[in-house]
């Protein structure tokens, strides 16, 4: 593999946003809670707007990208949640995810958060051992998950603040 470089987009990438996300949409669309078919039309003030909202990062081979993932703001002021992490098919269990989240985390420090949360449905055993395998601890919240209320959400936890004392509980 080329060498992988991580960054954080700005407004004016955001065709480079747009072209990751359909590909993920594409890709694994129950994994999203929207579709290709719903976003594949939505232009430009869309995508800047979405870039705006959430930090969006996004992981390049070659200038190619091929990974995303997006870093928001949680419930809890000073926690930053992490979501919608992908990876492309061909760039799976080579390091890729474990370099964005890691840069993800980085993110969230910079940003002041003294901790990444982050849900993950409990039936993904794979995303579970993965965060797990990242630092991310499970806490103590559990919700149903939008398109399947037999199956439940993980909230996980990362600390990066400056606290070491810190643990993550259901009181963030």
């Amino acid at each position: 593999m080329s060498e992988l470089s991580v960054r954080v987009l700005g407004g004016d990438d955001w065709q480079t946003y747009q072209q990751v996300r359909l590909a993920a949409l594409r890709d694994v669309p129950e994994a999203f809670a929207s579709s290709y078919s719903e976003e594949k039309d939505y232009d430009e003030a869309f995508w800047r707007l979405r870039i705006e909202r959430s930090a969006r990062l996004v992981a390049l081979v070659d200038d190619e990208p091929v990974a995303t993932v997006s870093v928001g703001q949680a419930s809890e002021p000073d926690v930053g949640e992490l979501f919608g992490l992908w990876v492309r098919a061909d760039y799976r269990g080579r390091g890729v995810a474990w370099q964005l989240t890691q840069a993800a985390a980085q993110h969230a420090k910079d940003a002041g958060r003294r901790a990444l949360k982050l849900w993950v449905s409990t039936d993904n055993g794979r995303a579970v051992a993965f965060f797990s395998s990242a630092g991310f601890r499970p806490a103590d919240e559990r919700r149903p998950m939008t398109n399947d209320a037999r199956t439940e959400e993980l909230a996980m936890v990362l600390p990066v603040g400056d606290d070491p004392g810190w643990v993550p509980t259901t009181q963030l």
